[in-house]
């Protein structure tokens, strides 16, 4: 049976990721920042031993370095890293606190890369890296203004994983930066075009669609790359 690691899962894209690929007959470890219930307990409630619910602050080293720990043993056929944090999207780089940019960046850009970095070693060749990241993250298609901080987090974080695939030219992985449209969420609104069913459902048949193929592709959840 094949198995997601799913890292920030309590609730939206993260949490219908989980969903989804419980679904889809997988077995699921979903991450939590604190030891709260969330919709995970639910799914637990429902789809027994095929989802384990592990805790992480993706910006707690020890934390990271425990679940590494924990998972050392096992085979992970998709590492998704969906973790992330927004700040009032109306805040240009004018605006925003010298405090609160670091916040983002950390939490969107750095942490997502150094999970990926401590747990890639549990992915094997035929497996599957992904981050989430956004339409928002593409320098090229950047022609409106709003959101610059998370703008900026995401491309940071394309940056980095380009920069990680880079490093692996003869990496059999496929990988992927996820840009999961405009989604029904608490980020993304109620205006939002998308339900996170429609969304995610299209993520993970990119993923699925692309299974086996090396390298780094930058996706959206129609399978349509985004230029970066």
């Amino acid at each position: 049976m094949n198995t997601a690691l799913i890292i920030g899962a309590s609730r939206g894209l993260g949490l219908g990721l989980a969903e989804e690929y419980l679904k889809r007959g997988w077995c699921v470890i979903a991450t939590v920042r604190s030891n709260v219930r969330t919709g995970l307990n639910g799914l637990a409630h429902s789809h027994g031993d095929h989802l384990e619910i592990e805790q992480l602050d993706i910006n707690r080293s020890d934390q990271l370095a425990a679940l590494r720990a924990k998972l050392k043993s096992r085979r992970l056929d998709i590492l998704f890293v969906n973790a992330g944090v927004a700040n009032d999207p109306r805040e240009t780089i004018a605006d925003v606190s010298t405090e609160e940019f670091p916040r983002i960046m950390v939490t969107n850009a750095l942490s997502p890369m150094r999970t990926v970095e401590a747990l890639q070693h549990l992915v094997p060749a035929a497996g599957a890296i992904a981050v989430m990241s956004s339409g928002l993250g593409s320098v090229a298609d950047n022609e409106s203004a709003g959101w610059e901080v998370y703008r900026a987090s995401k491309a940071s974080l394309n940056t980095l994983m380009r920069s990680f695939a880079a490093r692996r030219s003869a990496d059999p992985r496929a990988m992927f930066a996820i840009a999961p449209g405009w989604v029904r969420t608490d980020m993304g609104g109620p205006h939002a075009d998308l339900s996170v069913s429609e969304s995610i459902s299209g993520v993970a048949d990119v993923i699925a669609n692309n299974a086996g193929k090396p390298g780094l592709r930058y996706l959206d959840y129609r399978g349509r790359t985004v230029r970066w």
